[in-house]
């Protein structure tokens, strides 16, 4: 991309791993290069680009590479394979204070710090008074940081790495430290950034942050990317892999198998098949928050005289129990042929927040009580949803300075 800040391409990190200390000077010493260690790939084979101006959030398990893809970018650690490359000046809130002296006195270290960033001693001492403003120390700037409180530490550090006023930010769980006052001028700072179009890149594992500040999103497993997109699906999808594991996170359809069956007059009706459609009839997995869809349900009755119920039930991935409906409750009689039949639920408004979902669908006598045939998870669907709420569903709802 020709506005690409950041390029990642084809990187990987190997770290070699021994059982024993001595296995390393074994293998240096083997005359016939035995291995005597393993690889472990932090990364594998990772290519990303980010434009100037985005703002572009990774998300991950701790492990998944991500502080590490970090470190590489900012040029603390070298990949063992592949290239990055880097237009502007970074500074990383990793890990605060790494480059410190503990020995130095807090301005000995703002100019240690700087030089380590690539900014000249005059660069540093023209900045000196917004870092200073902003840490916010007093006269412990001029005693050694080792008698520093971590508070004070936290602070001066994030005030040397957010007032250099760089073109590149990375932030890795270290947006607000210190005190409350002291947060809000953190986030105060950032939003500055933001308004700039300064390009960010923003770690957390508090997936709402994310989706709140976030242009984009980035997920990574077990060093290599899994998805990246728009930030609300990405997130959703991680979120669904940290609630149950790969298959439903990665929007694979799961539930019991619906396996025809020849009629059978021991049967007295089974559900041959769910599906879900959009507003075209078109079978879907994935809906979109508020839109129209309807649960198409093909079943089967080898009785005629029968009064059934149908009943629908919608439950998180995690098995929170969403929604109830059946035809009993909204006093909908049900008229059947004998053989095969079908029944459409329509939902006009589908209010559900971004995640992972399955249906329950089961047939009833006529007071829902007994089971005919229920098809646990039968259907799974996605719903798409921009960050405008919090929990499962948005309620209908109004803002007003008036009772």
């Amino acid at each position: 991309m020709s506005d690409s800040v950041i390029s990642v391409t084809n990187v990987s990190k190997v770290y070699k791993l021994y059982d024993a200390a001595i296995n390393r000077l074994k293998e240096s010493l083997s005359i016939r290069k035995k291995k005597y260690h393993k690889e472990f790939y932090a990364l594998n084979d990772v290519s990303l680009s980010v434009s100037k101006g985005e703002i572009v959030g990774l998300v991950g398990k701790n492990g998944s590479g991500k502080s590490t893809l970090l470190k590489i970018i900012t040029g603390v650690v070298s990949p063992s394979i592949g290239e990055v490359t880097v237009e502007g000046k970074i500074s990383a809130l990793l890990e605060l204070g790494t480059g410190f002296n503990p020995e130095y006195t807090g301005i000995e270290n703002v100019f240690l710090n700087g030089m380590i960033m690539g900014f000249s001693r005059e660069e540093m001492e023209r900045k000196l008074d917004k870092i200073l403003e902003f840490a916010d120390i007093g006269d412990f700037i001029h005693q050694p940081v080792k008698s520093y409180s971590s508070g004070m530490f936290a602070r001066l550090a994030f005030s040397v790495a957010i007032n250099v006023e760089p073109e590149i930010l990375i932030v890795d769980e270290a947006l607000a430290v210190g005190d409350l006052k002291f947060q809000l001028k953190c986030m105060d700072k950032f939003n500055e950034f933001r308004e700039r179009g300064k390009t960010i890149l923003f770690v957390s594992h508090d997936i709402n942050s994310i989706k709140r500040y976030c242009t984009r999103a980035i997920w990574l497993n077990e060093g290599k990317i899994e998805a990246q997109g728009d930030t609300e699906t990405i997130c959703d999808r991680y979120t669904d892999y940290l609630k149950y594991g790969d298959d439903r996170a990665k929007g694979k359809v799961f539930g019991a198998d619906v396996n025809e069956r020849v009629l059978n007059k021991d049967v007295i009706g089974f559900i041959e098949k769910v599906t879900l459609l959009n507003e075209n009839g078109e079978e879907i997995s994935d809906i979109t928050y508020g839109k129209k869809c309807t649960l198409k349900i093909d079943y089967v009755m080898n009785d005629d005289v029968v009064d059934i119920v149908i009943g629908v039930a919608v439950h998180s991935i995690d098995n929170i129990y969403v929604c109830g409906l059946n035809t009993l409750l909204d006093e909908e009689k049900i008229i059947y042929n004998k053989g095969y039949n079908t029944i459409y639920l329509k939902y006009t408004d589908f209010n559900l927040l971004g995640g992972s979902y399955y249906f329950d669908v089961a047939l009833f006598e006529r007071n829902a009580h007994i089971p005919i045939d229920y098809k646990a998870q039968v259907c799974e669907f996605f719903v798409k949803a921009a960050y405008i709420a919090e929990g499962l569903c948005v309620l209908p709802h109004s803002w007003s300075t008036k009772g």
